[in-house]
């Protein structure tokens, strides 16, 4: 009887570990959703350096959705975050920002072989980005 009672506790122990490792691993584990960016001006293949729909705003409007789609989950709604991962409100506005935001997006970011951001800008697109990046501007705090 208490070798039943024994298995009984390690598979409880064993389920209540796989249950704990499921939750803590499946924030990563995460598919990002299509932009559609066919009403913005094409921009090219060459990854740029400077938000050229600034203003835009129908890419604006875009990038709030493409925001909430795809962002939001780790960088808060809205851009207020809550704690995961940067407030992106506070990035440099214009053009001095966006340099490090297209480098972030595009080639994501990683610290001694941890990933804090995947890269997303093969998946999404480089429209998409500088469109999530016209919406970061209207949300902007100093």
């Amino acid at each position: 009887m208490r070798h039943l009672a024994s298995l009984a506790l390690m598979a409880s122990v064993a389920t209540l570990a796989a249950a704990v490792t499921s939750r803590v691993t499946a924030h990563g584990n995460v598919v990002l959703q299509a932009v559609d960016t066919s009403a913005l001006p094409d921009i090219g293949e060459a990854w740029i350096e400077k938000n050229p729909y600034r203003g835009n705003p129908k890419a604006i409007a875009i990038g709030k959705s493409a925001y909430n789609q795809n962002c939001a989950r780790c960088h808060g709604l809205e851009g207020i975050s809550g704690g995961i991962a940067p407030d992106l409100r506070y990035l440099d506005v214009g053009e001095a920002g966006d340099a490090w935001y297209i480098q972030r997006y595009h080639k994501g970011s990683s610290r001694d072989g941890k990933v804090y951001m995947p890269p997303i800008g093969d998946v999404l697109g480089q429209k998409a980005g500088w469109a999530i990046r016209s919406w970061l501007d209207t949300v902007h705090e100093e």
